[in-house]
């Protein structure tokens, strides 16, 4: 069972550890937290994925009446433990098991969750936040965070390109060029997790699926379809595409979250090559063979991210793109 192996996983602390010292996200999710105190003091919370507990402890402090951790991992008898020690065990109910399977007796005003995966989608626990929604949540109740943005971008990035493949091309004066095909398959097949800066990217980029976490559905993730355009700004080689996203905590009213005009008022968790690094880093989809693009050049195609059939924590990625009149699939 894919379930069974994804939250074993979760059992290992090493994995918290790194969430939680991921400073960008656990202090923005803190704040979200405080800014919206006066909605959750003397609620009812959910926390989706609890994990260690700790964005249930932080609901707790900000005076939350009661608090439903739930975590389908062995790690909810570690989170148990740091409620006690916490002398919150009146305030937070740790229950083990999945979302989907645990019972809760009563409807609740606040679901928080930080549920989001690499490339926002992969691995994701977005379905498990949408069934709490569906099940639980009062109308009018609060969702952190409000929305999700992922986006898209063309970029350059020769080190990487040149640390992969052409180091073959001269090993101790060897010509190991024989090596280059291999090279690109192994170091290109795959998705890359790293980190790039704002200099490796080459235009403005693409929202590839926008999702507002009270309306958003199941059958919505299960594929997504985006057609872009990209005018390089740059003269420069084109290696890949760099994906991010970003997610806003941003009030709990329909009409509230409309009426604000400037995106600046809105807390902001953002995993951009140019803002502040944080473990989800940026996804990168790298070509065999880079394309040489002229200042302006245009870049055209489509993505689609769908759901493994087999494991729907996992993602096809499908990519079609044009440039300089030559077409290419990945």
């Amino acid at each position: 069972d894919f379930d069974v192996a994804y939250f074993h996983s979760y059992a290992h602390l090493g994995i918290h550890q790194e969430m939680i010292k991921d400073r960008v996200r656990t202090e923005t999710y803190r704040e979200a937290i405080m800014q919206h105190q006066s909605f959750i003091a003397g609620k009812v919370v959910v926390d989706v994925g609890c994990g260690t507990g700790i964005l249930s402890i932080f609901c707790a402090q900000a005076g939350a009446k009661r608090v439903y951790a739930i975590d389908a991992s062995d790690i909810a008898l570690q989170a148990n433990e740091v409620v006690k020690a916490n002398n919150l065990s009146d305030v937070v109910v740790v229950l083990h098991g999945r979302v989907e399977d645990v019972e809760i007796d009563e409807e609740v005003d606040v679901i928080i969750s930080e549920w989001m995966g690499y490339m926002l989608l992969y691995e994701s626990m977005l379905g498990s936040v949408i069934n709490a929604r569906d099940r639980w949540l009062k109308p009018g109740g609060l969702i952190l965070p409000s929305s999700a943005t992922l986006y898209m971008a063309p970029v350059t990035h020769t080190d990487r390109y040149n640390d992969s493949v052409d180091f073959w091309r001269n090993v101790y004066g060897i010509n190991m060029s024989a090596m280059v095909p291999l090279a690109k398959q192994c170091a290109f097949e795959e998705p890359s997790v790293e980190t790039i800066t704002g200099e490796n990217v080459l235009t403005w980029p693409h929202v590839v699926k926008y999702i507002d976490s009270y309306s958003v559905t199941i059958n919505e993730l299960e594929s997504v379809t985006t057609k872009f355009k990209f005018n390089s700004m740059m003269r420069a080689p084109l290696h890949g595409f760099a994906f991010w996203f970003d997610v806003e905590f941003n009030g709990n009213i329909n009409s509230q979250r409309k009426k604000r005009t400037n995106p600046n008022e809105a807390l902001v968790l953002s995993t951009a090559p140019e803002d502040p690094p944080t473990h989800w880093q940026q996804t990168l989809i790298y070509f065999y063979d880079p394309i040489e693009l002229e200042q302006d050049q245009l870049i055209e195609g489509l993505v689609t991210l769908s759901q493994s059939r087999e494991n729907a924590r996992f993602m096809n990625i499908h990519l079609e793109y044009t440039s300089g009149g030559r077409s290419h699939v990945k």
